[in-house]
């Protein structure tokens, strides 16, 4: 039992664990009182019922957000069932991080330049077509948003992929599927009767998490469109950013319409998968033939979207004339390297940084000494559409007077990439072995020396591994930049957003690979650290 110094040692470490996360946390009530408090009035509702763009906005929210989540989770579960376990899914395991590091506003430019009427792929079939001008056909409005449905299907199958790997590398899992196997049973009899019903239901909160931001992404659906009228999110932001009064209480009410429209959805797929496990009958036992795998690879056209994306972007960075339908530059120069702007990469870099460094020690003392049964609240902000939590904190940071400020800029983006390396990091945690935390203990060390000297060394791996996903999630942030720099900073991301509405492809290329540029190197860092630290800590290695 403990004595009442060690309580409340205890209760005073968990305060001091909570003074970070009330720091980023704490502004957002009273910022969503005076963000949201003009919707209670009923004019404002009507408005939005009534305004022209809105059932076509909804339309294309709804169809690019539940497509491209949908399309994730098939292209994810497709993946695992085709090729784990096996050489194939290894392989994927080793290129995910490559992937992922690639910024969602950089992937949407090179998927642009891909798929736009003079793009990579319209001039391929003109080479086999024999086309001069582009053709029409690419150049239709897009309604419904399946550009960008496609992209984030993409986009987030790699998402959804990191962490089915992190469910399947779990050793009851693995031993399940060798029983299976084992005796008789076709994979596909093994991920449909035992996997899946297991793995799906704790797939839920990525996949809400998923659905959350594509019902409120905005770089992707400016780059990507539609435009006219544009999707929910790109409406919610022009409203906010109004000077109009009345404007403001419309995108306040629009963006509570995308947090009801997560509910709605999240219950529904709720309600349809227990009562398709009510009515799904019990295995009868029979043994299916095990199919062939498929000789179609389906790992190779995501990893080639991937490079493709990169490559055009390269190539485009460096071009100097490229008319269509020529699949290849007339000629290669560093020009507009030479001429980028890098004030957008400095701001990056430093707020990124900054924001990392602030949150990987507030993480730390979290797992450490935070009460865990709160960190579903800590989630939140991965699981809810942004829009809402963007307006509150322009808000606050409204009525502290610090919009514009660079303190008020790095606390905007503490609140995505805090919970991003919680939830990176908790793993490895939880897996530590607690008998060398005790081991120190008994020697005369402290907590607090015990983790210095001891377990955080240990963690050092996933700890440089954690730093690198808040930098690299701090680098794509475009609507906190946005409102909480209120136009006084420029980033990477927010620099390629704007420049993707009619700039110049070669100026917008550089600046979306110093974008993909600067979290590569950040996970480039966290891989390479880690060996020089444990030169001569072999079990480090």
């Amino acid at each position: 039992m403990l004595s009442p110094l060690a309580k409340r040692s205890l209760s005073r470490a968990q305060w001091l664990a909570l003074v970070p996360v009330a720091l980023v946390f704490g502004p957002l009530l009273p910022g969503l009182f005076w963000a949201l408090a003009p919707v209670l009035d009923g004019v404002v509702w009507r408005d939005l019922w009534l305004d022209a763009q809105w059932p076509q906005a909804l339309r294309a929210t709804l169809v690019s957000s539940v497509l491209g989540s949908a399309l994730a989770l098939g292209l994810a579960m497709l993946l695992a069932t085709w090729h784990y376990p096996g050489a194939l899914w290894r392989t994927l395991q080793r290129r995910l991080p490559l992937l992922l590091a690639l910024p969602h506003a950089a992937f949407a430019v090179g998927l642009f330049f891909l798929l736009a009427p003079s793009g990579w792929l319209a001039r391929l079939i003109a080479q086999l077509l024999q086309w001069s001008s582009p053709p029409d056909w690419i150049t239709v409005q897009d309604p419904y948003g399946l550009s960008l449905a496609l992209a984030l299907a993409l986009k987030e199958s790699w998402f959804l992929l990191w962490v089915l790997a992190a469910l399947l590398g779990e050793q009851p899992v693995r031993r399940q599927m060798v029983v299976a196997r084992t005796l008789g049973y076709s994979r596909a009899q093994a991920w449909r009767l035992i996997l899946w019903p297991q793995l799906l239901p704790r797939l839920g909160w990525p996949l809400a998490a998923v659905l959350a931001y594509g019902l409120s992404v905005v770089d992707m659906a400016i780059i990507l469109g539609p435009n006219t009228p544009p999707t929910l999110a790109v409406l919610v932001w022009r409203w906010l950013t109004d000077p109009d009064a009345a404007l403001q209480a419309r995108g306040s009410a629009a963006s509570l319409v995308l947090l009801a429209l997560l509910l709605l959805a999240a219950a529904l797929a709720h309600g349809l998968w227990h009562g398709r496990q009510r009515r799904r009958p019990d295995p009868d036992g029979l043994r299916q033939v095990t199919a062939a795998r498929p000789w179609f690879k389906l790992p190779m056209p995501l990893f080639l979207t991937g490079y493709a994306v990169l490559a055009v972007l390269l190539l485009w960075s460096l071009a100097e004339t490229w008319f269509f339908p020529a699949l290849w530059p007339d000629s290669l120069s560093w020009a507009s390297w030479r001429t980028a702007d890098w004030a957008p990469f400095r701001t990056t870099l430093w707020l990124a940084a900054a924001v990392s460094l602030l949150c990987l020690p507030a993480a730390l003392v979290w797992l450490e000494w935070g009460p865990q049964r709160y960190n579903a609240v800590l989630y939140l902000p991965l699981i809810v559409p942004a829009m809402p939590l963007v307006a509150a904190q322009y808000a606050a940071l409204l009525k502290l007077q610090l919009d514009g400020t660079a303190l008020g800029l790095v606390w905007s983006h503490l609140l995505w990439v805090l919970p991003y390396m919680v939830l990176t990091l908790v793993g490895a945690y939880r897996a530590f072995d607690a008998r060398l935390l005790v081991s120190a203990r008994v020697l005369g060390c402290t907590r607090l020396q015990a983790c210095l000297r001891v377990k955080w060394p240990l963690l050092v791996r996933p700890i440089l591994a954690t730093f690198a996903v808040g930098f690299a999630v701090s680098v794509a942030q475009y609507l906190p930049t946005l409102f909480a720099g209120a136009g006084r900073f420029v980033t990477v991301t927010t620099e390629a957003v704007a420049l993707s509405a009619g700039g110049n492809r070669r100026v917008l290329a550089v600046q979306a690979l110093l974008q993909i540029a600067l979290p590569v190197a950040a996970f480039a860092l966290a891989a390479w650290l880690p060996h020089g630290l444990a030169r001569h800590r072999k079990g480090l290695r």
